[in-house]
């Protein structure tokens, strides 16, 4: 990378230090596009189709041209402050539309206590129900949490908690936990990261059902408008036709 920048102030005559400054600078912005990967998974293609295969490529790639665009302060025309802004919001929008979707529409339905119960007998058999577990760690005594999934059974919330192996002893508002059966899904999990014979009890704290939602791609169209918008004011400004 140093060599490429003497190379380049070689053949423009600059500065070697400062192209290689200004080569970084250019280059620190594309090292945050590989994080898209972790808040969007769909880009992964796990359990992706064909077709939401080409609609995910087709939008990250519209994302990251608009994020290259917003931070080199220029798109078809030079971009004022505002324009930058907006670009950046239609990229994180293009990007992370689950990001929006989550302020409109809550992705889980959760409830604690005697009505984490309540709500796992009130699922349709099979639907995954997420149990969060919290307790002392075995090895620390510190208390922690973590989330385990299971199918519910329909009707029977000690039915499905019994068909993994996890005993639960309702005390008023507490779900306490004995530890987990041998042989039984959770044995080796639960069993070696917490201290079910401590002073304090391992509990249920909460358990979430997932909603069903609008589809996260509805907000894909707000994103484009807008970003229609913005080509339209800046043509007016292009000292070359961009298209």
């Amino acid at each position: 990378v140093g060599l490429a920048a003497f190379a380049a102030a070689a053949i423009s005559g600059g500065d070697p230090i400062k192209t290689g400054i200004q080569g970084f600078a250019y280059d620190v912005r594309t090292a945050l596009l590989p994080f898209l990967f972790i808040f969007n998974t769909d880009l992964l293609l796990i359990d992706v189709g064909l077709a939401k295969a080409v609609l995910v490529f087709f939008i990250s790639l519209i994302a990251m041209l608009l994020f290259a665009a917003a931070t080199q302060g220029y798109f078809i025309a030079k971009s004022k402050t505002w324009e930058t802004v907006a670009l950046l919001f239609i990229a994180f929008m293009l990007f992370r539309p689950d990001a929006f979707l989550d302020q409109v529409s809550d992705k889980y339905t959760s409830a604690s206590g005697a009505a984490a119960l309540e709500l796992m007998a009130s699922t349709e058999t099979g639907t995954e129900v997420r149990v969060v577990v919290e307790g002392p760690d075995f090895d620390t005594g510190n208390i922690r949490p973590t989330t385990i999934t299971l199918p519910a059974v329909a009707g029977d919330a000690d039915g499905a908690l019994d068909a993994q192996g996890l005993l639960v002893i309702p005390d008023g508002d507490v779900l306490t936990m004995d530890e987990p059966f041998p042989g039984t899904p959770f044995f080796e999990s639960l069993g070696n990261e917490y201290d079910f014979y401590g002073d304090s009890p391992v509990q249920i704290t909460e358990v979430q059902i997932e909603n069903e939602r609008m589809p996260k791609e509805l907000f894909f169209i707000p994103a484009l408008i807008l970003l229609f918008g913005i080509v339209l004011i800046q043509r007016r400004r292009a000292t070359q036709p961009a298209f």
